[in-house]
């Protein structure tokens, strides 16, 4: 079972720290831990929980003002990457050619990667066939076979708004990928307490990776007593 905590835009080194601290000191079962945080709160860590970045570009360092590469990751012993989340693609334009090629990059020099997936709204109202070739257009140039992939389903519609897929509508598209994959499969998409234990009771979820709720470490501790009683 993985839960991975997103903080996007949110929080600072020092309670990156604090909520690490916190988490290495709770006891997490059998569950495998992530935290994403912000670029400027990228700190090396050792214990259970492992830290990852939220994005970087795909050269070890260069002329890409705003951006961070491999050997800024390497200063802190980060090998943890999420590429292809919804925020990326919809607010910041990144193309699929685009993060094919940070994927292609970053496998290169292996780092276990949570590649996100997902529809929009306008998608699913068309239909499963819409769904799926939604998300079969962001697979394209993925190695849905790397040894170190997570996929990680989050529809667009349910990032942030509060409105969490239905079962069904996870266990649909889980199959749809577990078709493609044999990689882990994570569902994303206002995973809170009150929803965790059914989420990750469906057929082909091996967990969670969380936005909003994670950001408190308390909550995120409920969490993972949920996930442990699974």
């Amino acid at each position: 079972m993985i839960l991975a905590a997103n903080f996007k835009m949110n929080h600072t080194r020092a309670s990156t720290r604090e909520y690490l601290e916190k988490l290495e000191e709770h006891e997490s079962g059998g569950v495998e831990l992530y935290v994403f945080p912000p670029a400027t709160a990228l700190q090396a860590h050792s214990g259970k929980v492992r830290v990852g970045a939220q994005n970087a570009y795909a050269a070890v360092h260069g002329s890409f003002t705003g951006e961070i590469g491999l050997q800024q990751l390497q200063e802190f012993g980060i090998n943890t990457l999420i590429l292809g989340h919804s925020e990326r693609r919809h607010i910041f334009g990144e193309s699929q050619e685009l993060i094919a090629k940070k994927f292609a990059f970053y496998k290169e020099q292996g780092f276990r990667i949570f590649y996100c997936v997902g529809e929009t709204s306008k998608e699913r109202d068309k239909g499963s066939e819409a769904i799926h070739r939604a998300i079969e257009a962001q697979l394209v140039g993925v190695d849905l076979e790397y040894e170190k992939l997570i996929v990680a389903y989050e529809p667009v519609w349910a990032i942030g708004t509060g409105k969490s897929a239905t079962p069904e509508d996870i266990t649909e598209v889980l199959a749809f990928l577990r078709s493609k994959t044999s990689a882990p499969l994570l569902y994303g998409g206002s995973v809170k307490p009150a929803n965790i234990q059914e989420i990750l009771h469906i057929e082909q979820c091996d967990g969670a990776l969380i936005g909003t709720a994670s950001w408190d470490i308390t909550t995120m501790q409920e969490m993972i007593d949920l996930a442990k009683e699974i």
